[in-house]
C-alpha cells in the first residue's frame, strides 16, 4: 500500500498546520520507521480524549516548547498514535478520527468501522 493512502483508499490529507502535527512535524500522520508510536490517526480532540490521556500518563495539554508542541485543546487536530487511539477507543473516549487525513496503515491496528464510528458519535 503506497505511503500516501488514507484510510478511504484516497491520497492522505494533511492534519493540521496550527498546531503543527505529525511525527516529522509535517501537517501529516505518517509515521516512518523511527516513530516507534505509530502517528497514524488525525483525531479532532475532545476534552474526554485528553483527559483520559493525562490519567494514562500522556500529557498532550501542557506545553513544550523544546519539542515544538504547543498543547492542544478541544476542536484541535493532532496525529495521535494508534493504539493510544485504539485504548481510548476501547474504554469509550476515543476522539473523532478525520478519515481523510488517517493514514491507511492505521488499519493493521483498528478497523474501519471504530474510525467511523467515532465520526458518527460525534454527530449524534
Amino acid at each position: 500500500m503506497p505511503q500516501d493512502l488514507n484510510v478511504l483508499g484516497s491520497k492522505l490529507v494533511p492534519c493540521s498546520y496550527d498546531p503543527l502535527t505529525g511525527w516529522r512535524r509535517d501537517g501529516c500522520c505518517h509515521g516512518d520507521a523511527d516513530d516507534p508510536g505509530r502517528h497514524l490517526v488525525c483525531a479532532r480532540m475532545t476534552l474526554a480524549f485528553l483527559n483520559f490521556q493525562m490519567e494514562q500518563g500522556n500529557d498532550l495539554i501542557t506545553p513544550r516548547p523544546e519539542l515544538r508542541f504547543a498543547g492542544l485543546k478541544p476542536g484541535d487536530r493532532w496525529c495521535v498514535c494508534v493504539l493510544r487511539w485504539r485504548e481510548a477507543y476501547e474504554a469509550g473516549c476515543a476522539p473523532p478520527a478525520v478519515l481523510e487525513s488517517t493514514h491507511a496503515a492505521a488499519l493493521d491496528f483498528v478497523p474501519l468501522s471504530w474510525l467511523q464510528r467515532s465520526n458518527a458519535a460525534e454527530l449524534r
